[in-house]
């Protein structure tokens, strides 16, 4: 299984030539430098000699040469055998030489962290005091769950290929190996294998920004994070007002989600803001808070469906309905969701996962989570023509792009918000013409998008 030798480094006759120690195992290879270097014509070449890959008897002080050879020869089997006796495999080609180094060259060995070390002690830093220095706000728990999600999967990638990781072995065959092994082996979808590589990518900029890491190989524009458009719904205004309209009195938990949702379509904000709203947040018709996402304040106006909604949790602090957890709350809509008898129609989206595009097709209600509220507010907002920068200011995106994959409208939507645009100015000069009513196209009809209409 493991086979050393020596050779010398580009073999010419005029001069002293480096000696490399050649050492192959289960198809790798480390080629390392021993520091010693000899004319060639004292390297014995040829394989039926007696001193074959050491150093001939015409050049003085052969013996203790060759006993320096013997030595290091010896010391690299005992180091590899005692690598797998440690950790239970074989060695990569950059921890062998790291043993080598510390062994034969009486280099100190390196106490900086490995790329597994720093993520763990990154990840612990973060689900304790971590402050996002973009809003001077600690991370959110679902940073930290994403953090988590992400080392697992590193870990399961090292025990698939009996590896290491480590920073110098984050290169681009490294990149390709883990995007296959995300969408083929766990089936993940290309927007989900992105996240991962995103993340992945966020631990290395952190570790360079703190000297601990000096291979850049994941800036290469190979190491991509990918993306696609994939069609999320939104519920229009008409299904709103169905959702609203259900009796739920007999179950009062199950209000009290379908009431927060509501509250949701109507001011935009995350679900992190939606249930830390407290009663100084709250004004006669506005909601003020500070995102804790952005850490921006948004100043969002009161819908009549969540006056009234108010009204009905007047007893409680903030007025609003009592929340249960992320998980949850997207269970429970799901139940009442498919009360909505117009969230039965099917909807059909395009994705990529285990690097094939698959048609999925589901009933709406199926589709219905927490995150649905922040795209209804956003979509609704836009047909009903309020300008992308106004409504940008109440969701706090600062991205447009990423703005811009919130708005599910559909073409014929989106055509209606055009035409009604043109028909207001000409009704402002004098010209005829009839508005029409985006809150009310396509509610009960089938869907289909691709993903370049998501």
């Amino acid at each position: 299984m493991l086979n050393i030798r020596y050779n010398l480094k580009h073999v010419k006759h005029d001069k002293e030539r480096p000696i490399n120690l050649i050492i192959r195992w289960d198809k790798k290879r480390l080629i390392y430098a021993i520091g010693e270097k000899i004319l060639p014509k004292y390297f014995e070449t040829e394989r039926n000699k007696k001193l074959y890959q050491r150093v001939r008897p015409s050049f003085t002080g052969y013996s203790e040469f060759n006993a320096r050879l013997d030595y290091i020869e010896s010391t690299a089997a005992t180091a590899f055998r005692q690598f797998m006796n440690d950790n239970h495999r074989t060695p990569e080609p950059r921890e062998l030489k790291r043993k080598l180094d510390i062994v034969i060259r009486n280099v100190e060995e390196n106490k900086k962290p490995t790329l597994m070390q720093f993520i763990s002690s990154f990840i612990e830093e973060a689900s304790k005091s971590k402050i996002n220095r973009d809003t001077g706000m600690k991370l959110a728990k679902g940073t930290v769950f994403i953090y988590r999600r992400t080392l697992k999967m590193l870990k399961e990638f090292e025990l698939h290929h009996g590896m290491k990781l480590d920073f110098d072995c984050i290169d681009l065959e490294f990149y390709d190996r883990y995007v296959e092994f995300l969408s083929v082996t766990h089936q993940l979808s290309n927007n989900t294998v992105g996240k991962q590589v995103k993340t992945l990518k966020s631990f290395l900029n952190e570790a360079v920004d703190r000297g601990l890491n000096v291979n850049l190989a994941f800036k290469n524009k190979r190491f991509k994070v990918l993306t696609e458009s994939v069609y999320k719904i939104y519920l229009n205004e008409s299904e709103l007002r169905e959702m609203y309209s259900l009796d739920l009195s007999d179950d009062k938990p199950l209000e009290r989600v379908r009431d927060l949702f509501i509250v949701g379509c109507w001011t935009g904000l995350r679900f992190s803001d939606l249930v830390n709203i407290a009663p100084e947040n709250i004004t006669a018709d506005k909601i003020s808070i500070k995102t804790q996402k952005t850490g921006e304040v948004v100043v969002l106006p009161l819908h009549w469906m969540v006056r009234n909604i108010m009204k009905k949790y007047s007893a409680f602090p903030n007025s609003l309905p009592p929340a249960v957890s992320n998980v949850k709350m997207n269970k429970y809509l799901k139940d009442r969701a498919l009360l909505v008898p117009c969230l039965g129609e099917k909807v059909q989206s395009n994705i990529t996962r285990g690097g094939q595009l698959i048609t999925e097709s589901n009933a709406k209600w199926e589709c219905v989570t927490v995150h649905t509220a922040r795209r209804s507010f956003a979509t609704n907002l836009y047909l009903d023509g309020v300008s992308s920068l106004t409504i940008m200011k109440l969701t706090t995106h600062k991205s447009e792009k990423v703005f811009l994959s919130y708005l599910k409208a559909s073409a014929e939507e989106t055509a209606n918000v055009v035409q009604n645009h043109w028909l207001k100015k000409d009704t402002a000069s004098g010209e005829g013409g009839t508005l029409l009513d985006n809150r009310d196209v396509l509610p009960h009809q089938p869907v289909t998008l691709d993903k370049q209409n998501a």
